[in-house]
């Protein structure tokens, strides 16, 4: 037996969410079961009883995963059953991991396992969005330490008007898409696209999402009292040293500060600090007796302290950045256009100690990434992959596979510039990969801007160039200074309060990325990061513009030609042939690749070739294939069988007619073999066409001049 809790979450349109705990997996330390419509979530959260000794961090795992049977569904491949994460699952378990890793207790350092299954699914209804919400219960039901509640939900605005988790149908004709997370008083995260909207509009989505997100973390600490869970584990994870604390900032501050304030270079500043640390390391073992040690882990937490307390003092007392900017200048731009000569495309796009070499390249069809999740399925034409190589900081390790990191920030990038990929007029797939050669901060949006000129230096005719900008944040709430910081750096990111990425184009924001890591941040705050924001965009826009300011001409010698014609939809079955067989003869014969794909009431047919001439002749074959014999038309056609009454000529590929024997010649033919022979080419005129049998009636003597009549012939008439 079990004895379950639930609680509802009205979302005021007829929809309401339902959270249960007491009936499933009951032995992890909070579980919860999530359901929307008939799309169930199930939420576990399991930690360890005590942390690993020397760990000063929080060991948190998110993992976010569909189960195929929750929609029917077998999995694809040999085995028929679940692998590794797909793309998709890695962003969702991010977006998670996101909003709850800040909350937790700075000195919680118990490794901590959220798991939140799909085991049920509406193929209408986007689980996604649910999943925030599922693992914050699941928190909020144990006795893990946690400032929760957190929620999560997505805000589209669909036809002008906001709506809170919308459908899959719902969301394809949105303009702004959205998932925020936030507790209920603070913003935590945002991640999203748009269709170059406002800074103000996308600042209204976030406001309408947590309006929404409040009433669930009231519901959240509700049920948490319902349960009986408000009270948590205690534990004791760190060691602390008050005195140690003092004399290594005492003995250390001042140094690192001066050494923040004069040491630009990203290589150099770090060797300083580490520098200082090892001098004061050094001289407090000299102070200790006779086998007494250095506590490092705990010098390594407070030197990392001094660190943070003096960058921020530096930038909010002297507006003095690491590197020697102002809080919203720019780092020095450079850029370079089709620096790879057998690419399709390429650029080079170098911001500061941020370096991205980004290619393009142009295929059919057959190319495009194909789409088999549980509730998504289909094809995509347009791919970015992201590498992050550990030479691009300078690290000696090897490189072990696709990090999270990795498909998150490729990811926002595709994102960025998706919706400026067209979609008419453009027959080829597209892949673009960003290769991060050097790496100081914003290396996502680097690549977004290196995108922007591989797109245009491959000749893709991109609605409009994007730049992107990662924006920071520094604050005091004791003095209630800020410092809102343009283009940050790796130090800024890491020792600040926020990382705000933002793209767009000259006309609105195109997609955004935002963490929050301290409490009570206005929307003053963040207006004021947007528009600073878009005047950093607007400036690195025109810094792309002035190494190509528009798309080219053409596509490159060497890409692959594409042309794309319509056809009847009934005629593709004639195009293919038995068993494939007349269009992989059209393939063979002119080298071109050829693919059809069914659409409403047309076949579209891709023909892709290194040659014009190939696309050519394939299209000409294909065009005979489709056309329709027209009576009064001449045609050349061959002659595929000879019978007693006339000869079968094929005038269009697959389309024979009859040409009869007394439409030979205007002679007297008695015998057909005398005139026509099997495999001869002859022009024909196609007289008739028999309305019931389709059959066509062909004619030769209608090409030849009429004999004019003899003395002879009119006697014998």
């Amino acid at each position: 037996m079990y004895n379950s809790f639930i609680k509802k979450i009205d979302l005021g349109d007829g929809r309401t969410i339902e959270i249960e705990t007491g009936k499933l997996a009951k032995q992890a330390d909070g579980s919860v079961v999530v359901k929307l419509g008939t799309t169930m979530l199930l939420a576990t959260v399991v930690s360890a009883k005590e942390a690993k000794e020397d760990v000063d961090f929080m060991p948190l795992s998110v993992e976010y995963k569909e189960k195929y049977a929750s929609a029917g569904r077998f999995p694809g491949g040999f085995l028929k059953r679940e692998s590794r994460p797909g793309d998709y699952e890695i962003l969702i378990s991010r977006l998670v991991d996101r909003a709850l890793r800040p909350l937790f207790p700075d000195d919680y350092h118990a490794e901590t396992f959220v798991n939140i299954n799909l085991i049920s699914a509406d193929k209408e209804i986007i689980p996604d969005a649910l999943a925030g919400l599922a693992a914050s219960a699941a928190l909020a039901v144990s006795d893990i330490p946690f400032n929760g509640p957190i929620s999560e939900v997505r805000v589209a605005r669909i036809d002008g008007a906001f709506k809170i988790n919308p459908t899959f149908s719902e969301l394809e004709k949105a303009d702004i898409d959205i998932i925020v997370g936030a507790t209920i008083d603070n913003i935590l995260m945002v991640e999203g696209e748009m269709s170059e909207v406002s800074e103000a509009e996308m600042l209204e989505a976030i406001k309408i999402a947590h309006t929404e997100i409040k009433k669930h973390c009231k519901a959240l600490i509700e049920f948490a009292e319902e349960v009986g869970k408000t009270k948590k584990r205690e534990y004791s994870h760190e060691e602390n040293d008050e005195d140690l604390k003092k004399l290594l900032h005492d003995k250390t501050y001042q140094k690192v500060y001066e050494i923040a304030k004069t040491t630009p270079g990203k290589h150099e500043r770090h060797d300083a600090y580490e520098a200082v640390k090892q001098e004061f390391i050094e001289s407090l073992s000299d102070s200790l007796n006779e086998g007494e040690e250095v506590n490092e882990v705990l010098v390594n937490r407070y030197f990392f302290e001094v660190e943070k307390e003096a960058v921020r003092s530096l930038i909010l007392n002297e507006e003095v950045r690491i590197d020697g900017r102002k809080t919203n200048e720019i780092r020095p731009i450079w850029s370079e256009v089709d620096y790879l000569p057998a690419s399709h495309g390429s650029a080079v796009f170098t911001r500061g100690e941020t370096q991205s070499l980004t290619t393009v390249t142009l295929g059919s069809k057959l190319n495009e990434k194909m789409i088999d999740e549980v509730l998504i399925q289909g094809s995509d034409k347009f791919v970015l992959h992201y590498n992050f190589p550990p030479f691009s900081t300078g690290d000696a390790r090897a490189s072990r596979g696709i990090s999270r990191r990795e498909v998150g920030h490729g990811n926002l990038a595709h994102r960025a510039l998706k919706r400026m990929i067209p979609a008419e007029n453009n027959p080829y797939a597209i892949r673009v990969v960003s290769d991060i050669l050097e790496s100081n901060g914003s290396s996502s949006m680097a690549t977004v801007c290196a995108g922007t000129l591989a797109l245009m230096d491959a000749g893709v005719k991109i609605k409009k160039p994007v730049s992107g900008i990662a924006m920071g944040l520094i604050t005091d709430t004791k003095s209630g200074k800020f410092a809102v910081l343009s283009d940050i750096l790796g130090d800024e990111d890491h020792l600040g309060d926020m990382d705000f990425k933002v793209t767009g184009t000259r006309d609105g924001i195109t997609a955004t990325q935002m963490d929050i890591k301290v409490e009570g941040l206005s929307y003053d705050i963040l207006s004021k990061a947007l528009e600073q924001a878009r005047v950093g965009r607007l400036h690195i826009l025109d810094k792309i513009l002035e190494t190509l300011p528009e798309p080219r001409e053409d596509y490159k010698p060497h890409a692959p030609r594409i042309e794309q014609i319509m056809i009847p939809k009934e005629m593709i079955g004639a195009i293919i042939g038995p068993g494939g067989k007349v269009i992989q003869e059209i393939q063979n014969t002119t080298g071109a690749t050829i693919v059809i794909e069914e659409v409403d009431s047309f076949g579209v047919v891709d023909i892709a070739a290194v040659d014009k001439a190939s696309i050519e002749e394939a299209k000409r074959r294909i065009q005979l294939i489709v056309q329709v014999p027209e009576v009064g038309e001449i045609y050349k056609g061959r002659i595929k069988s000879i019978v007693n009454f006339g000869a079968f000529v094929e005038i269009l590929p697959g389309k024979e007619g009859l040409l009869h024997i007394s439409e030979i010649s205007w002679k007297r033919v008695g015998k057909v073999e005398d005139e026509l022979k099997a495999g001869d080419e002859i022009e024909v005129k196609l007289i008739d066409v028999d309305k019931k049998s389709g059959n066509l009636k062909l004619s030769r003597k209608a090409l030849l001049p009429k004999p004019e009549k003899t003395e002879e012939t009119r006697d014998r008439n």
